[in-house]
């Protein structure tokens, strides 16, 4: 990259010059800005202490020394202590001659080393996925792409959460009042049909408490001892003693959610390279936790339950076995951490979890400290912010969860009413309109969600985000959609652009810029890793695409009467929407040939 070599020569100079040692990555370089002429800015009000003078004059003579060494570099100019270096129009059309038509542009090589495992989905099979599983998906997923897009070695994880209390309340809720029901006799997704009862159990077991604190009891020792959760702990029990009834209903039950997730997953466009169970995991985190009571880390109190004791590393104390020997959570993730080093050796363990859990990461990395598990400084927590929808909108069936496909056919539903009302359909066969609403209502979804740095909490709002003009997946996929119509367009004038030469081409303002930002890709795939946002990916193909629609309304194409020129912004039109496709790939986002 040229800013490699421009860092390296201002290093340069600045130890020739003023005789003191930098590292290029100590010195700021930026784009210019748009108002100022050069194509990048560095920052040299630093480097005056050096130079015993005025910021300017360092600038200057930094300038010189740089345009002396490089021959890339055209002119400078400096603005008080900054300075903006001009690169040389051959430069620019070096880079495109060279990149033009290479599909893979801005992707690195994979390397087959130490693998990164990330973690995403996680769900309960007690109940269908939800809008907040919809953000933590695409983040994950994306997050996967744009890892191996940096040249990792990934694999994808999912750790589905298939044992536990929750599990068990809708086991309960099911035979108690469940009558033998079934997804086929229902007409429920399996998914939907288990959390109906989790649901059920959750309302049942609300109106035992009130009864029992209308008999003189407090709110806590009424949740501990309303029968309906006394009930629910003891099948908890007999599924960790393997009883045979209880695990045959477990089997069914999970088996119907599974199908259900594996319907939703689909339609969001997710998918895993390996799926752990906690029911598989929980038990080696038992051993590890009696190991670490036998090694005199950890401690049993005197009902019998084991805890780590976090005090001094400034929390508090944490459960892992329960008095009667269940497991919690903890115990599980501290099986599965095992479980995966143990199968991997990966160089990063990162998992894709909102920031309730912040705690919870704080504490399992600091238990495995204790337990003498070096991998535990390589484990990482992405913890993302909450997403709402606005007041009222979307209301899931227990009224206040919004459930994922209801959200998603609510997005494909009203992708395909503002497509319609906008005529953007008129010439597609049904098929082909059914695949358009899809790709456009799901585009709209990931983008406006993935848009977003992680780390925030954001309000998505449905209507907003298939809006065709604006910061939005379909404006970028009309923008697409565009290019390929412009390029068949041309094919079918006779301009085979994929020979084009760039042999003395005159480069105007909106062709450089477009280029400039195109040339951004590849060092804007290795921010978006480093920041692990996949939003930094979102917003860079939305200023793509933005700069490409304002060349396409200021410059002739096909019109141009040169035919040269025409070949050449044809290639450079092919290059962006090569680009914009790659880009949108890194999010999940398909790109229509045509809308």
């Amino acid at each position: 990259m040229i800013e490699k070599k421009i860092l390296e020569a201002a290093a340069k100079g600045i130890k020739q010059l003023y005789h003191q040692e930098i590292g290029p990555d100590k010195i700021g370089i930026e784009k210019t800005k748009k108002n100022i002429k050069g194509d990048f800015t560095l920052l040299i009000f630093p480097f005056a202490k050096f130079s015993r003078k005025s910021p300017e004059t360092t600038a200057h003579e930094i300038g010189e020394f740089i345009l002396e060494s490089l021959s890339e570099i055209k002119e400078y100019n400096v603005i008080k202590g900054f300075l903006n270096i001009s690169l040389k129009t051959d430069f620019w059309l070096d880079f495109i001659s060279e990149n033009a038509f290479r599909q893979e542009y801005g992707f690195h090589t994979l390397r087959m080393d130490s693998p990164v495992l990330i973690e995403y989905s996680s769900p309960n099979t007690n109940k269908p996925l939800h809008l907040g599983h919809i953000r933590n998906n695409l983040l994950g997923f994306s997050l996967s792409e744009i890892a191996r897009a940096n040249g990792r070695n990934v694999i994808k994880i999912n750790l589905i959460n298939d044992r536990g209390i929750h599990i068990c309340k809708s086991m309960l809720a099911y035979q108690k009042w469940g009558a033998n029901e079934t997804p086929d006799s229902s007409g429920l997704k399996g998914d939907h049909l288990v959390g109906k009862y989790y649901v059920l159990f959750d309302q049942q077991n609300k109106m035992e408490i009130k009864d029992l604190m209308e008999k003189g009891l407090t709110e806590d020792e009424a949740a501990k001892q309303a029968p309906l959760i006394l009930e629910a702990q003891e099948i908890l029990r007999k599924w960790e003693a393997r009883d045979k009834d209880i695990i045959q209903l477990w089997k069914t039950m999970n088996a119907w959610v599974y199908e259900g997730f594996r319907e939703t997953y689909q339609s969001l466009g997710v998918d895993f390279d390996k799926i752990y169970y906690e029911s598989e995991t929980y038990l080696l985190g038992k051993k590890l936790v009696i190991s670490g009571l036998e090694k005199g880390v950890l401690v049993r109190k005197e009902d019998g339950s084991i805890w780590a004791d976090l005090r001094e590393d400034g929390l508090d104390e944490k459960l892992l076995l329960r008095s009667d020997g269940t497991s919690v959570y903890m115990t599980q993730d501290l099986g599965s951490a095992q479980l995966r080093y143990t199968e991997y050796h990966p160089s990063e363990m990162i998992y894709v979890v909102g920031n309730e859990q912040n705690y919870h990461f704080d504490v399992l990395k600091r238990v495995l400290k204790k337990l003498n598990k070096g991998y535990a400084d390589h484990i990482f927590h992405l913890s993302y912010g909450m997403v709402e929808l606005p007041h009222g909108k979307m209301k899931s069936r227990e009224g206040t969860v919004v459930d994922a496909d209801d959200l998603i056919g609510e997005m494909i539903a009203t992708a395909e009413s503002t497509t319609r009302e906008l005529g953007k359909a008129n010439e597609f066969t049904e098929d082909e309109a059914k695949k358009l609403f899809r790709a456009i209502g799901l585009g709209a979804l990931k983008y406006f969600i993935l848009k977003v740095d992680p780390k925030k909490n954001m309000l998505f709002d449905p209507v907003e985000s298939i809006d065709f003009n604006g910061n939005t997946g379909p404006f970028i996929q009309y923008t697409f959609a565009r290019i390929q119509s412009l390029l068949k367009k041309g094919m079918d004038t006779g301009f085979s652009f994929q020979s084009f030469k760039v042999d003395d081409i005159f480069l105007l303002d909106q062709e450089k810029n477009l280029i400039k930002i195109i040339y951004q890709f590849p060092a804007i795939i290795n921010e978006a890793w480093a920041e692990l946002s996949p939003a930094v990916i979102a917003n860079y193909s939305y200023e793509l695409a933005k700069e490409y629609n304002q060349f396409y309304q200021e410059v002739p194409v096909l019109k141009e009467e040169e035919d040269r020129k025409i070949i050449f912004r044809l290639a450079l039109s092919s290059f962006t929407g090569q680009v914009i496709q790659n880009a949108m790939k890194l999010l999940g986002i398909d790109v229509p040939e045509k809308m």
